[in-house]
C-alpha cells in the first residue's frame, strides 16, 4: 500500500504515482471498454482500441510499454467497438480480442509481440483465461461463449448464453466462471463441464460489470442504473445492494481492501463500495469524466478509470 503521503517506495526512492497516463497514439480519443490488472506482471492492461495497441502501464510510475499489431484508425468517432477492446493475462501470455478483425490473439509481453492469432465465430466482447490451457471469449451478438485451447488457439467448444453473455469473470479456485444476462440475473458456469449450473438474481435492472472474490465467495455485479450488488457464490443469495451514482459498466475490485469500484459517465463520478459483514456501503465518491464507464483496481491502493476523449486512464484513490 502507498505510504500516507501518497508516494510509493521503489528501490529506496519515493515515487508519486501519476494522475493520468495517455495511451501512446490515443491522444485523439479511444473507445475504451475492458480494463484489467495483471498481478503477475504488475501492470494495468489497457486495450487501446483504434490506437492499435495494448498498453501495459506500470501503476508505480506511469511508464508504458505497448504491444502493437491490432486494427488502427486515425480518428475517434465515439463508441467502443473498434480494434482491440479486451485483454487478460495468465502465465506470462496476454490474450486479447480485435473486434474489427474478428480475431483472438496471444501476445508475449517479454517481446511485446503477437505470437498467435485465430478467427472468432462471432463478434467478441470480453476475453478471459479460464485456465492456463483455455481462453474464453464472450460473443453477445451470437449469445455464446467461445472456448479456445492455448497456446495453439484451437476452437474447442461454445457455451450458449441466451440474453447475454454480458461480462465474464473466472474463479479458478472453485472452478467456476460467471457472467450476466443483460437484465436481472447472473449465471454460474462449471469450467470443467462447460455447462451452466446456476442462475441467480443480482439486483440489477441492467446488468453490466462483474468481479469475484474467491476467498470470501462473493460475486459482485455492477448495474448500469448505479447499483452495486454482492451475491454469495455458495448459496446464490443476494446478500446486499447499494446505490450511488449512475452509468456503470466495467467494474474493478481490490480483494485486499474488500472494495469494489465503479465509474459512471452520467454521474461523472467514481464510487467506492466497501464490503464488510455481508453488507455493501458507498464510502467514497470522486470526480470522473463525462464519457467514463470502466474501472480497474491495482495492488498499490489505486483505482484507474478510462477517459475516452483524452485516450488516457486516470488514477483515483482506492482506499
Amino acid at each position: 500500500m502507498p505510504p500516507s503521503d501518497g508516494g510509493l517506495a521503489i528501490d529506496g526512492r519515493t515515487v508519486d504515482p501519476p494522475d493520468e497516463v495517455v495511451v501512446p497514439g490515443g491522444e485523439a480519443g479511444i473507445g475504451f471498454d475492458d480494463l484489467r490488472y495483471s498481478l503477475n506482471l504488475h501492470r494495468i492492461l489497457v486495450p487501446g482500441g483504434r490506437a492499435g495497441v495494448i498498453a501495459l502501464v506500470n501503476p508505480d510510475d506511469g511508464s508504458v510499454e505497448t504491444i502493437a499489431g491490432f486494427s488502427t484508425s486515425a480518428t475517434y468517432g465515439g463508441g467502443h467497438d473498434f480494434g482491440v477492446t479486451s485483454a487478460d493475462e495468465m502465465g506470462g501470455l496476454v490474450a486479447a480480442t480485435d473486434r474489427t478483425k474478428g480475431t483472438i490473439v496471444l501476445a508475449d509481453p517479454k517481446t511485446m509481440s503477437i505470437v498467435k492469432s485465430a478467427s472468432l465465430g462471432g463478434s467478441p466482447d470480453y476475453v478471459r483465461w479460464a485456465s492456463p490451457n483455455e481462453v474464453w471469449v464472450t460473443e453477445p451478438a451470437s449469445e455464446q461463449i467461445e472456448i479456445f485451447s492455448a497456446p495453439d488457439l484451437r476452437r474447442l467448444a461454445t457455451i450458449p448464453v441466451t440474453n447475454g453473455p454480458e461480462s465474464l469473470v473466472i474463479d479458478a479456485k472453485h472452478g467456476r466462471a460467471y457472467t450476466h444476462h443483460w437484465d436481472t440475473s447472473s449465471v454460474a458456469i462449471d469450467i470443467a463441464s462447460r455447462k451452466a449450473v446456476a442462475e441467480w438474481p443480482n439486483g440489477c435492472t441492467a446488468s453490466r460489470g462483474i468481479d469475484v472474490d474467491p476467498d470470501r465467495q462473493i460475486l459482485f455485479a455492477a448495474c448500469a442504473e448505479g447499483k452495486m450488488s454482492a451475491i454469495s457464490t455458495e448459496s446464490g443469495k443476494l446478500l446486499a445492494s447499494a446505490s450511488q451514482g449512475s452509468g456503470y459498466d466495467v467494474m474493478g475490485y481490490a480483494p485486499a481492501l474488500a472494495k469494489a469500484y465503479a465509474a459512471g459517465g452520467s454521474c461523472k463520478c467514481t464510487t467506492t463500495f466497501a464490503f464488510a459483514d455481508g453488507t455493501l456501503s458507498p464510502v467514497k465518491k470522486q470526480p470522473a469524466p463525462l464519457e467514463t464507464h470502466c474501472a480497474v483496481a491495482d495492488d498499490v491502493g489505486s483505482v484507474w478509470i478510462c477517459s475516452p476523449k483524452t485516450g488516457s486512464i486516470l488514477r483515483r484513490d482506492g482506499q
